[in-house]
């Protein structure tokens, strides 16, 4: 959602504001087509207002109402012609309802029936679109024919439906382009008696009472924002109060309140918590006013700490403001402070970094930490659209990079550095196994970015197919572990002409040689298929003013500046000087050079 709290989420005054949006102060925009079988009108001003809040003009077409799959079946649509770059299937249990006691068919084969003909949909939009595509699960209705019984018998019409959410999830994890809109976990949260307004439903066709519309709305925005790239990536920490209960440099390692019982329960859940956070990629970093290693002795001694000092990437507990410390943080990881939550129970400290890094997004924490996962929890901060084998590693990584430093540090030449890390590189087209880490790279790489054009996992799934593009990404891995995937480009063939539509890199490995290594296979591949013009192109953005000189670095000349700061650069193939790095190429684990 990023923000700290939902005092926005109100119907009537998200109404209000939708008649004075700004599309001049949006920085981004994103087509959205909204298919449903319910009015949707409401939902799309809400959910128009909502992104633009997040700094995203949404471009919407709105389907008639109940025409999914007139739209989706039929290749002339406006569907199809407005070219969604995010489609919306957005289903309501009223109107699941009536399909549910019309069908003639076995009641005990209604659900799967009812998730394959939900999948074909996705079928026929992906063989004619790269959209991405948000499905809708249902909210189980309130209505129960045998009462508790309805558990027992698998053809009623409340374990039809867990059956059809089931299924829909399951097809769901096997098709690249489809997301899941839980929808049936916001109506368990409010409660599914107040969901259904059945008066509405029965004169205006509403999918649930007015007052829960902009919390489908939210949820179907940072959906959608996250498809961008938007997301959050380091969660930094508070000690004292936050993490446990009780000053540890008055209580004292044994007076602090932290375990599974007692007053230390809710701390001991919330550090649960972190943990399950961290183990899907999140980082965590801990910025406290304390003594150092008075600080630190508790995730390396206590025995009832759930986290430890190996779960935390940066460290930093001094009696510094806690702003300098977020910028060290900040500066340490090399992210954007937008992708940054900071949790403290202080409110002066909360409302210090407001003041001062108004992008970090600081949630208002409740006075009692044992609401402090449902706080952060209703916020939905973490919304993703992947998960990798990348991001369970994330912060080793990081400490590996600290241990990086810190050799870097004993060096007075940068080149008897480079050498000593003893890294060895993998360039290697596009393959099945590496496109979820390559999509996901995409969606998140904003600094070392030289379009920011997002490409969704279909799409790069054709590149990989077409042969047009030659798409490379680049694997880095030295003496102290493994970076991973960490770079990208994709080479567009056309007669005698190479393009270059995108060309990123993790920050984390700049000054390693890889974007040397990686041109140098780049021209090689475009020599390899007859070009002799290589052209690229810079799109600025707000964030990616370190790459504006990149294609200098490699002898391309300008050759057109828009007034945008759009920048075309062309070089002679003829003319490259290949780059000279201290990386080693590997193809399939061997060393070849």
């Amino acid at each position: 959602m990023f923000t700290h709290d939902t005092s926005h989420l109100d119907y009537f005054r998200l109404l209000r504001q939708a008649k004075h949006l700004d599309r001049t102060a949006c920085r981004a925009t994103v087509r959205i087509a909204v298919l449903a079988d319910f009015a949707s009108q409401q939902f799309v001003v809400l959910l128009r207002v909502l992104l633009a809040q997040a700094g995203v003009y949404a471009d919407i077409y709105e389907a008639e109402y109940d025409t999914i799959e007139l739209e989706v079946y039929n290749p002339e649509s406006q569907l199809y012609a407005f070219a969604p770059e995010v489609t919306i299937i957005i289903q309501s249990i009223n109107a699941l309802r009536f399909k549910y006691y019309s069908d003639s068919e076995a009641r005990e084969t209604w659900a799967n029936r009812v998730a394959e003909r939900t999948a074909n949909l996705w079928g026929a939009i992906a063989k004619r679109s790269t959209t991405y595509i948000v499905q809708s699960n249902f909210v189980s209705p309130y209505e129960r024919q045998f009462g508790n019984f309805d558990c027992m018998v698998a053809t009623s019409m409340p374990a039809q439906i867990a059956v059809l959410n089931a299924a829909i999830e399951q097809r769901a994890r096997g098709h690249a382009q489809v997301l899941i809109n839980d929808i049936a976990s916001i109506a368990s949260y409010v409660g599914r008696r107040t969901w259904c307004d059945e008066k509405l439903w029965t004169l205006a066709k509403a999918l649930c009472s007015l007052e829960h519309l902009p919390l489908v709305a939210q949820n179907s925005a940072d959906i959608v924002l996250s498809t961008m790239g938007r997301g959050i990536k380091c969660i930094v920490l508070d000690l004292d109060n936050t993490l446990w209960g009780g000053v540890i440099g008055d209580d004292g390692l044994d007076g602090i309140a932290i375990g599974p019982f007692g007053e230390g329960e809710p701390f001991h859940r919330f550090q649960l918590y972190l943990l399950e956070l961290k183990r899907r990629g999140l980082i965590l970093c801990v910025c406290s006013k304390n003594e150092h290693e008075t600080a630190i002795r508790a995730f390396r001694e206590h025995p009832e700490m759930v986290l430890r000092e190996s779960d935390i990437a940066v460290f930093m507990a001094n009696w510094n403001p806690k702003v300098d410390n977020i910028k060290t943080i900040q500066q340490v990881l090399n992210i954007g402070f937008d992708s940054m939550v900071f949790l403290d129970d202080n409110p002066f400290e909360r409302n210090m970094v407001r003041q001062y890094l108004p992008s970090v997004i600081v949630p208002e924490l409740p006075e009692e930490p044992s609401d402090y996962v449902r706080t952060i929890s209703e916020l939905n901060l973490f919304e993703t659209t992947s998960f990798t084998a990348e991001d369970v590693q994330r912060t080793q990584l990081y400490r590996e990079d600290g241990a990086r430093k810190a050799l870097e540090q004993s060096f007075t030449n940068v080149s008897e550095y480079l050498k000593s890390l003893e890294m060895k590189i993998t360039i290697s087209a596009f393959d099945t196994f590496h496109l979820p880490r390559i999509a996901q790279l995409i969606q998140r790489s904003n600094q070392f970015n030289l379009t920011t054009r997002r490409y969704a996992l279909a799409e790069c799934e054709a590149l990989m197919h077409s042969d047009r593009f030659i798409p490379l990404f680049a694997k880095l891995a030295d003496k102290f572990g493994d970076y991973g995937l960490i770079s990208l480009a994709v080479l567009e063939v056309d007669g005698s002409r190479g393009e270059l539509p995108l060309w990123l890199m993790s920050c984390r490995v700049l000054g390693r040689g890889v974007e040397e290594q990686l041109m140098n296979n780049v021209v090689a591949a475009a020599q390899a298929r007859g070009v002799t013009t290589l052209v690229g192109k810079y799109i600025p953005t707000a964030k990616n003013k370190m790459v504006e000189q990149f294609y200098a670095r490699f002898g391309f000349q300008s050759t057109e500046i828009a007034d945008d700061g759009t920048a075309v650069w062309v070089l002679d193939i003829a003319h490259y000087q290949r780059s000279k790095t201290w990386l080693t190429d590997v193809v399939e684990g061997e060393s070849v050079s």
